[in-house]
């Protein structure tokens, strides 16, 4: 039994040992993979019962697994779109069976690391097939996240449908200074006009046209001014909208609004300084000052000067580049210089990421070893940032590699002259007989 035992233990030891050999072999050929997580081997005793004085070799066990909580290190890259996570956490992707397969079926991997490119029809892929996944963004560019721990909210990120787009104003700060003088008694009661270009929802330039009328009171100064806003887009004729405005002279607080009464059309909220009207295409809110708070628009003993009228929005815009921010938002980049959050893209965390299948295309899945996932805002909770125009390199190291390399040869070596061993004893054991 002594020999058999040994025998078999010489075998176990050969077939554990190549074993090794494939995971070093995996390992060095994946050198300059790029996401990469090396392979390793465990090798552990197995003891069978002993008793009366004998020895049964029990041999050797192997295990393999995926080293997944290494870090790669990072290396930059001129593709904006090449994304990493830097520390823990790994970015959604599906396989392209998963573009057109429902939320609740689609399948759903993971990966540290990918160049990322629009395919034919805009989904940003890897060369080996694994399509990037993100929460789509609101129109107002918010991101509402459905569920961190389901997938049925992510969608494969899709840049064609961003190739154009409208920014449409919506609020315009009014900072104006109009004259004092012109509310003073004999004053000619002269409005002064002011020309507003705001950008509509189909991204066309239209005007909003604002007059400034004093009051002017049969003696002193009233600081009272009628404001009426004609929307162009509109009947040029008739003011979508009014508000009579008093201004406060009092020390401390001269120049500031005093009250603003919104007349047909027009809403004004104290608390926020903003008077909303309707235009032709939507409403637009006009920054124009809480009671007291100095502005943006006042009255002070100045000329009419509009120097600081800004209307948010941007004409038409054709995408130029794609980039992903730190913290996982996707962002299109128009010629024209505005920026829209277009998706957000999460980070995934397990509570044991080496419990994770390894598949192909460097990615991972979910197994009962792994645990269930959960999907954080990158940057926040135990995950990392995200990270453009980078890759993760290999974690292989070629050096330690070649050592086991060696190791291994001399291990299965031993093993092999164990079995020889065996062999000739075996042999010696016959010969007794003859």
């Amino acid at each position: 039994m002594g020999l058999s035992s040994s025998l078999n233990a010489g075998v176990m030891g050969l077939a554990v040992n190549a074993t090794k050999l494939a995971t070093i072999s995996d390992n060095i050929a994946n050198s300059e993979t790029f996401g990469y997580k090396r392979a390793d081997t465990e090798f552990t005793s197995l003891v069978l019962q002993q008793g009366n004085g004998q020895y049964q070799a029990g041999g050797v066990r192997v295990s393999t697994f995926k080293d997944v909580a290494a870090q790669g290190a990072l290396i930059s890259t001129n593709n904006s779109t090449d994304l990493s996570v830097a520390g823990r956490g790994m970015l959604p992707v599906t396989t392209a069976g998963g573009l057109t397969a429902p939320a609740g079926d689609r399948p759903l991997a993971f990966t540290t690391t990918g160049s990322f490119t629009p395919d034919q029809n805009g989904f940003l892929r890897t060369q080996g097939g694994s399509y990037l996944l993100g929460w789509p963004a609101n129109a107002d560019g918010t991101v509402t996240a459905p569920g961190r721990n389901s997938a049925s909210g992510l969608e494969p990120v899709q840049i064609s449908a961003n190739q154009a787009i409208p920014s449409p104003t919506s609020q315009v700060d009014l900072g104006v200074n109009i004259p004092a003088v012109a509310t003073q008694a004999g004053s000619d009661g002269a409005a002064f006009d002011l020309p507003i270009e705001y950008f509509d929802t189909l991204g066309s330039s239209q005007t909003l046209s604002i007059s400034f009328t004093p009051q002017v009171p049969g003696s002193g100064s009233s600081n009272t001014w009628a404001v009426s806003i004609v929307d162009q887009a509109g009947d040029p004729t008739t003011p979508i909208a009014s508000f009579d405005v008093v201004f406060d002279d009092a020390a401390g607080t001269a120049g500031s609004i005093l009250t603003l009464t919104p007349g047909t059309g027009a809403t004004y909220d104290s608390a926020t300084g903003l008077v909303t009207v309707n235009t032709a295409t939507g409403p637009i809110d006009l920054a124009v000052g809480s009671p007291g708070s100095g502005g943006p628009l006042t009255q002070l003993s100045s000329s009419f000067s509009p120097t600081g009228v800004r209307a948010n929005g941007a004409p038409i815009g054709t995408l130029s580049s794609i980039e992903v921010t730190d913290t996982g938002f996707v962002e299109a980049i128009y010629d024209n210089g505005f920026r829209r959050t277009v998706y957000q893209v999460p980070l995934a965390d397990v509570p044991n990421i080496n419990g994770l299948t390894a598949s192909d295309d460097q990615t991972f899945s979910i197994s009962q070893a792994s645990g269930d996932f959960f999907l954080w805002d990158a940057g926040t909770g135990p995950v990392g940032t995200t990270i453009g125009f980078t890759l993760a390199e290999s974690t292989t190291d070629i050096a330690a590699e070649l050592t086991d390399l060696i190791q291994t040869q001399r291990a299965y070596a031993s093993n092999a002259k164990i079995i020889q061993t065996v062999d000739e004893m075996l042999q010696e054991t016959t010969n007794l007989i003859r």
